[in-house]
């Protein structure tokens, strides 16, 4: 299904690696002939329930609680456009445009089922955003789960509100004159279709999937070398022991620090120095290894969702034998749970990893130089980015709440329980990025401890991760300016390839 620099759908199941790769790395959209046939069989529903004068929810009727008004002809086509306009009301800083992106397409994998009933045009008008590069400005809070970031979205293709396009911040008017293209006429159905669903929480879990992913491989590999600086007792990590527990992320995680410690003479010789390490340091499969499994349980949620049908109402059948039925597909309550199931865990391996690091620089502890410089006293050394650390885990306690508990009541009690879903996954991408900058915090410094063993050799694995930031991180000697170095080494795991690079063999 996916190629280098093309993601075709077809009638198989679309993944978040295709969503990944349209969002984040430009790779074009298309639609194959027989998903538009479902598009345009879905639409011909419509069109007969509009002719018919039968009543159907969004199709001839107001919105939420305005679903007992009925409408017919032009005032439809005024009902989509007021619907998106009504709707952009979202406010905060705009969203990154992969994040957009991410919306976007998860949002014509939903109209790619056949069963939400919108015009052709409009979604070949949203396939022109993105493979043209045509990025809506969407405000990034105001969602309970679905409605507001798709509106801004949808007026884009009308022609209203602004766009990132070219590098530039532009009205989409001009935007869409420069591409050649024209304002989308809207008709019946289309602006509830534009802003119902769960595209917006699946689109961003999609990306979060990617960084738990990638975050989760160097978190393996960080750890590794915090356990080789602090003369890790190998034995906890031993194979038969760690199979005693079949989790199936604890025995990759397992797999991973073995071969990572593979040849270190730091442990053969530190054999036997202490009885037992802090849990810290021993119950590295265990915490990493939870976090993975719950990480695959999240991307089945979200998966799972991204290849559903989520519109509200939903038509089926054909135009001569069809249903169109009122529902709850677009309530997102599993992608919320998943969400914040995943912000819990990514929070778990920022925590292990703060007190690793905590443990790195505490002479007491270390066996080491006090905060890992040669000179302690008239250098303070990495006192305070342990701090640094220690902040960012007690944000993401904080986005490590459940923002699926919340419930409010909207549209005058029509809609009585939300899932509050792009909220899950939007602190998420905050909780990974602090995680990120932790992860590097702990990089930075189990590097700097290296210096100070270097006359033995490291394992395979962490040898060749130290040598990789040595690229890019020199030796810390004496104090200096340290926000610098801890960018480069955020900067080395936000690297989609280099950790393969570096080492081929992680799994």
């Amino acid at each position: 299904m996916s190629q280098a620099e093309k993601i075709v759908i077809t009638e198989k199941q679309v993944t978040w690696q295709d969503v990944v790769a349209v969002a984040r790395h430009g790779a074009q959209l298309e639609l194959s002939a027989p998903i538009w046939a479902r598009i345009e069989n879905a639409q011909a529903i419509v069109q007969r329930i509009v002719s018919s004068g039968e009543r159907a929810y969004g199709i001839n009727t107001g919105l939420g609680a305005l679903c007992n008004v009925s409408l017919q002809d032009e005032q439809l086509s005024q009902l989509s456009r007021n619907t998106l306009l009504s709707h952009a009301c979202g406010v905060g800083a705009p969203l990154s445009n992969e994040q957009t992106r991410s919306i976007m397409c998860a949002a014509v994998v939903n109209y790619s089922h056949g069963k939400s009933g919108l015009h052709r045009q409009v979604v070949e008008a949203l396939l022109a955003l993105l493979n043209r590069g045509i990025t809506p400005q969407v405000p990034s809070q105001g969602s309970v789960g679905y409605l507001t970031h798709m509106a801004h979205i949808g007026i884009a293709l009308l022609g209203v509100g602004n766009v990132s396009y070219r590098g530039q911040i532009i009205c989409a008017q001009q935007a869409l004159a420069e591409e050649g293209l024209q304002p989308v006429k809207l008709g019946a159905k289309d602006g509830l279709c534009l802003v119902n669903g769960t595209p917006c929480m699946t689109g961003l879990s999609c990306l979060a999937i990617a960084d738990a992913t990638h975050l989760l491989e160097w978190a393996d590999v960080i750890g590794a070398m915090s356990f080789e600086a602090q003369r890790g007792q190998i034995d906890a990590f031993d194979a038969e022991i760690i199979a005693l527990k079949p989790h199936p992320g604890m025995q990759q995680v397992g797999i991973n620090l073995r071969a990572l410690l593979d040849g270190s003479e730091v442990i053969a010789q530190s054999k036997g120095i202490r009885t037992q390490d802090a849990l810290s340091i021993r119950s590295i499969p265990q915490v990493h290894g939870a976090a993975r499994d719950q990480l695959l349980h999240a991307t089945r949620q979200i998966e799972t969702e991204l290849n559903s049908a989520t519109d509200n109402p939903l038509v089926l059948g054909t135009a001569d034998n069809y249903r169109v039925v009122s529902q709850a597909n677009p309530h997102g309550q599993s992608v919320a749970l998943a969400a914040d199931l995943l912000a819990i865990a990514m929070a778990e391996i920022g925590s292990i990893a703060e007190r690793r690091l905590d443990r790195l620089i505490n002479p007491h502890v270390s066996g080491l130089p006090a905060f890992l410089v040669a000179n302690p006293g008239v250098n303070s050394g990495m006192m305070i980015v342990q701090y640094v650390a220690a902040s960012l885990c007690a944000e993401n306690r904080q986005l490590a709440q459940p923002a699926v508990l919340d419930n409010y009541v909207t549209s005058g009690l029509q809609e009585d329980h939300l899932s509050l879903g792009t909220n899950a996954a939007l602190k998420l991408h905050r909780a990974l990025e602090n995680c990120t900058q932790i992860l590097a915090i702990e990089y930075l410094l189990a590097a700097q401890a290296f210096e100070f063993l270097k006359e033995q050799r490291f394992g395979a694995g962490t040898d060749a991760a130290w040598r990789l930031l040595r690229q890019r991180v020199p030796a810390y000697d004496q104090d200096r300016w340290l926000a610098p170095d801890i960018a480069a080494a955020a900067g080395v795991l936000k690297e989609p390839n280099l950790l393969r690079k570096a080492l081929p063999n992680l799994n």
